[in-house]
């Protein structure tokens, strides 16, 4: 089907869609005969009249092509542009023409040009050709203009989301765990324009222990987004002043209660405090799935403990306890957001869930993928079980030991 044309310029040549002009105030295309002005398709323009303001209103419809208007046009005020600034509010996607009365307001009509008008014309120069001409080129301006604040906004959402994504996406902090491997991947769901609230991190704290974590802020807008990094930030610094366990989980909470844009926003949070031996982890679950266990020579398995405890925002003065996890010598742990799990295979209702992810990814540990190669293979994978992108945002962390660090 044909598209529609954007109100107030020509639809795409060869459809159907006159050109329609509208004179506000002194019309001087009434000295020319009807079919001299022609668009660019040779068709007749159609002539609208509107003697004020008030007129004006009525007739600029959406069906409007251009406008030619009068500056000498009576007005309140001090501003000799009042009435042209009115008439780019009524119709701001429509392209302007400034008529002035002669050279001797070429200052005034160079101004116009400056507030918004696309261009301007002398009254006693003005002929069939001349009109026909500069209405084609105000059209084709305006269409440009429209075209090139498009392409700035949509710059300005790309930069944007380039800052949210270096806030949610962190350079883990691991100088002096030597013996750690870390990766990660990212994806946020392709049918939304901003990034949504999947958010993780790595620390080492002077004392040898290292923090991780992963979480995920229910929605997918730009609050839910900001609010991801301002969590992210919150638990770094937190980790840091040396807060762990209820605690800090607490904190997060009353950060998010304060930042929220709504009450019933909440977020899910794993969170892992490795030994500095590497050979035990503390596992802290705020309603978000549990962490994959991989070690040499045995398939991989989910971690659980009991209990665990409610998302953050969810309940107030909640309790999330601490699960005391084996790692031994050797190991990978996989922390995930349910974006991951919750991608359908095939074409029915099922969803690839945490048993389809184990089988995913001891797939991937047989073929000898490691670190970001089982990673981009386990997000691929996914997509590919989907049959497309994913509708919900994707966050992944490996973080691995190869081997005890030296004595």
């Amino acid at each position: 089907m044909p598209r529609p044309a954007t109100p107030g310029l020509p639809a795409q040549r060869g459809a159907a869609v006159p050109f329609t002009l509208l004179v506000i105030g002194e019309d001087p295309t009434s000295s020319f005969a009807e079919p001299q002005l022609q668009d660019a398709a040779g068709n007749r323009v159609r002539i609208r009249r509107a003697r004020n303001l008030t007129e004006a209103d009525r007739l600029l419809t959406d069906d409007v092509t251009c406008v030619l208007l009068d500056l000498d046009l009576d007005h309140p005020g001090p501003d000799d542009l009042a009435v042209l600034r009115e008439v780019l509010r009524m119709a701001p996607n429509t392209a302007v023409l400034a008529l002035a009365g002669g050279e001797a307001d070429a200052e005034l009509a160079a101004e116009a040009v400056r507030v918004g008008a696309q261009d301007y014309l002398f009254r006693d120069e003005l002929d069939s050709s001349l009109l026909n001409r500069a209405m084609r080129y105000a059209v084709e301006r305006k269409r440009a203009d429209r075209a090139q604040r498009q392409l700035t906004e949509t710059r300005l959402r790309h930069q944007e989301n380039a800052r949210l994504e270096r806030g949610l996406l962190p350079t883990p902090l691991l100088d002096g765990a030597d013996d750690l491997r870390f990766a990660a991947r990212y994806r946020p769901g392709r049918s939304r324009a901003l990034l949504g609230g999947d958010f993780y991190d790595v620390v080492r704290t002077p004392d040898g222990t290292v923090h991780a974590m992963i979480g995920d802020v229910c929605g997918h807008g730009p609050d839910e987004a900001a609010l991801g990094v301002e969590l992210r930030i919150a638990w770094r610094a937190l980790t840091l002043a040396g807060l762990s366990g209820d605690r800090l989980l607490g904190t997060l909470q009353q950060v998010l209660e304060n930042e929220r844009a709504d009450e019933e926003i909440f977020a899910t949070l794993c969170a892992l405090d490795i030994t500095p031996d590497g050979r035990h982890a503390d596992l802290y679950l705020a309603g978000h799935p549990a962490p994959l266990l991989l070690r040499p020579d045995r398939p991989c398995e989910l971690v659980r403990y009991e209990p665990g405890g409610p998302a953050l925002g969810l309940l107030p003065q909640a309790e999330w306890g601490c699960g005391r996890i084996g790692l031994g010598e050797r190991w990978s742990l996989l922390l995930y957001t349910d974006g991951l799990i919750e991608g359908r295979v095939g074409q029915g209702t099922a969803r690839l869930g945490t048993e389809g992810m184990i089988e995913l990814i001891d797939d991937g540990l047989g073929a000898g993928l490691r670190g970001e190669e089982l990673l981009d293979s386990a997000v691929t994978e996914v997509r590919r079980l989907n049959g497309g992108e994913l509708t919900d945002d994707v966050a992944v962390v490996l973080l691995e030991r190869t081997a005890p660090a030296p004595a």
